[in-house]
């Protein structure tokens, strides 16, 4: 068998999975192109090591090292993925750009001047919403 085939192979399979990681929306799927990307490498790693007659198989063994990172990257991937989903309703990419910090001094109203004062005598405290008697001052 001619090394072209699998290599061929392995070319489309990688570019079919990078096309999906850069124009899917969907975080699953997103997952789901990264291992098509990862089993591309895989063809290729046993490919090579059938082409080279390694009597070690170290292509076969980089295969297996392979297979379970991505084991262990889609089920990490995935839990993410869903703890994402139960708290923002959705699994778009586009919409996680809303958990970026903003800055607290543009979208809270400017308490600082009020900070620390009492309020005046007779007047509702707006956090206990009782009213405080003016103390005499000898």
């Amino acid at each position: 068998m001619h090394l072209a085939y699998p290599a061929v192979l392995a070319a489309l399979l990688f570019c079919i999975g990078l096309y999906g990681v850069l124009a899917r929306r969907n975080a699953i799927l997103v997952l789901m192109s990264v291992e098509l990307m990862l089993n591309a490498v895989n063809l290729n790693l046993v490919a090579f090591d059938v082409w080279l007659r390694d009597t070690l198989h170290s292509g076969q063994a980089l295969t297996l090292f392979t297979i379970a990172i991505a084991a262990a990257e889609i089920g990490i991937g995935l839990a993410i993925v869903l703890a994402v989903y139960r708290n923002r309703g959705t699994s778009d990419i586009d919409r996680l750009r809303d958990t970026a910090e903003t800055d607290d001094a543009e979208t809270l109203p400017d308490s600082a001047d009020t900070a620390g004062t009492e309020p005046a005598p007779g007047r509702a405290d707006e956090k206990t919403g009782k009213t405080k008697k003016a103390e005499a001052t000898t």
